[in-house]
Order: structure tokens, then sequence, then C-alpha cells
């Protein structure tokens, strides 16, 4: 490897994994000799990036951790994998993805090569995902995640068709604020220019997005936030269930296994506790968690939840043959 910039990239790639590279290996790994690869080590310290060597007939090099990061450094495998695992979970609504994961997706596209373009959009193609569970999630394409962060970071309005819950398409044109996911679906919260009001979007139901070219300072949000506007828009739309459930479980251990979405469970004892929330859920949907829940636990309200969970038991009894 003769080219002096691309050894030092490939140099500093190798020294970004956690492990101490023997210079004999480096040396081996680029095709140049030991002092060569001291040379190189030096000219990486001087645009500051803190590789430590150890003494010894071997001697070692590692980068530890400095006062900034540097420029994270991938080969092509390493970034085919990251962005595979960034579709992966931006095109299901998966707990625990936020969009933050989104925004890293759209810069790592964006930078891309074409021949790793073309090999990530292969792979993705030929792929076919198994959806479990969560009988009401909804997957969306990446893409269109990607080209929606895109827009909101760069305050581009964006157009697209976009269908409504009985099937009906409508064309949009808005100015996205920000992405919001709730664990089960991704929204997008934005300011719908033709009739002039704030609006949510499942992104599911968003056609292909088109960026206008067009920027636009941000409007103020009527909210604290955009996951604030979100739950108040759904809460608006869906009616409220009045949950009051009884766990005989410590509150720690039923948080853990409930959607933070319903809240936080309060202590009533060492080994019990209370939730009180007003979700917007489908009493089934609240049937099954909290049937998941595994321990026991009494719902106080509303009856017709108690309705669903006596139903849902009795189908369950039967399916079992006792």
């Amino acid at each position: 490897m003769t080219d002096t910039s691309a050894r030092l990239l490939t140099l500093l790639s190798l020294l970004q994994t956690p492990r101490e590279w023997p210079g004999g290996e480096l040396a081996e790994r680029l095709g140049v000799s030991r002092r060569t690869v001291r040379r190189d080590i030096e000219r990486l310290r001087e645009l500051g990036y803190p590789v430590q060597a150890t003494m010894g007939t071997e001697g070692g090099y590692r980068l530890v951790a400095g006062k900034a990061m540097p420029p994270l450094v991938l080969d092509d495998e390493e970034a085919v994998a990251i962005a595979v695992g960034l579709r992966a979970g931006a095109g299901h609504a998966v707990e625990g993805v936020e969009e933050a994961s989104v925004r890293a997706l759209a810069k790592l596209e964006q930078v891309l090569p074409a021949r790793l373009r073309h090999r990530l959009t292969a792979l993705q193609t030929a792929t076919l995902p198994l959806t479990v569970g969560g009988g009401d999630a909804a997957t969306v394409d990446p893409h269109t995640l990607t080209a929606i962060a895109a827009a909101a970071t760069g305050h581009e309005r964006l157009r697209f068709p976009y269908r409504a819950g009985d099937g009906t398409v409508s064309r949009r044109q808005v100015e996205p604020y920000r992405l919001v996911s709730t664990g089960r679906r991704w929204y997008l919260v934005a300011y719908d220019l033709d009739r002039e009001d704030w609006r949510t979007f499942r992104v599911d139901r968003v056609g292909e997005p088109f960026p206008t070219g067009a920027r636009f300072t941000p409007r103020p949000l009527p909210a604290e936030d955009a996951a604030e506007y979100l739950r108040r828009s759904m809460s608006r739309l869906a009616p409220e269930h009045h949950l009051d459930v009884s766990f005989a479980a410590p509150a720690r251990y039923v948080a853990a296994r409930l959607p933070a979405s319903l809240g936080t469970p309060e202590p009533t004892g060492d080994h019990s506790c209370r939730l009180r929330a007003t979700p917007s859920d489908s009493l089934e949907w609240l049937a099954v968690r909290l049937a998941l829940v595994e321990c026991d636990f009494q719902v106080h309200g509303p009856a017709a939840l108690v309705d669903h969970l006596a139903a849902l038991g009795e189908r369950l009894l039967r399916a079992s043959g006792r």
C-alpha cells in the first residue's frame, strides 16, 4: 500500500478496534516495514489521535480515549454491516430505537460509495424479515425514515402522498419538525402548509417523500416537545381508558415488563405496586400486555378490560384442553 493517505486511514481503522496491535502485524497488514508503521503512528499523533505504544521486543499500539472523539473510519464490510443493522432497526418500530438511529442511518447512507450502496440495497431486497408479535405494529420503509429525518434536520419542506385510515390518499406539503417512535409505530410531527396547522402522520402511511429544496424556519411547536404533542394528538383521536391495576410484584419488576408509554407503577409495598394510567391503546392490546407481565394482578378498571381478560382467559383454557 503505497498511498500514504489511504494507508493512514487503514491504519486508523485497525487501531479503532479495541485491542493492542503488534508492530509486526500492522506492518504485515499494511504491506510496509515496521519503520514505516512507526512514522505513520507519529503522523496520527500529530493529527491529534492518542495512539499509545507499549515497550518490548515486539512492541504494540492501541488507540486510547482522548479529549475528543476522532472520526470513525470503517472498512467496506463494517460500513455495510452497520447500515444493515440500522435499517433493520428503523424498518421495524422496535421499542428503544430512537430518532438518533435514523439520523445515523441517513448520515451513513449519504456518504456510502456507490459500490457499497448497491451491495446494501441488494442485501435489503433479498432479505425478508419475519415480524413477530405486536399485531398492530407497523413496518416502515427505511428510505422513507431517512428522507424525513434528513429534511427535518436540514429544515427542508417535504411533499408526499398520505393514506388515511379509511384508505383515502391526499397530497401533503409539510414542514417536518421531528420523528417520534412509540415502540410499535413511527410518527412524523409536522406543520401542514395547506391546512395551516400542526399535524401528526403515521410514517407507514407516508408515500415516497420528495424534498422540495425550499428551506424554512421552524415554527414554535404548541407543546413542550414533539413526543408530548403526539401524545396529546393521540389522546384526542382515540378514547382514553382509565387503567387501574394492582400487581403482586415489585414496581421495578413490573415496569421492566410493560411499555414505558403506560407510565410507571407506584410501589404499594416491598412486593406489590399499582399502575394508574389513561392509555389510548385498544383493550385487546392492553389485556395481552398485562397477561405477559408474569405475575398475579387485579384489574380495578375499566370494566370493559375485565371482560376482555375474562374472555381471553376462557379462550386460553379451551386451547389448553383443560
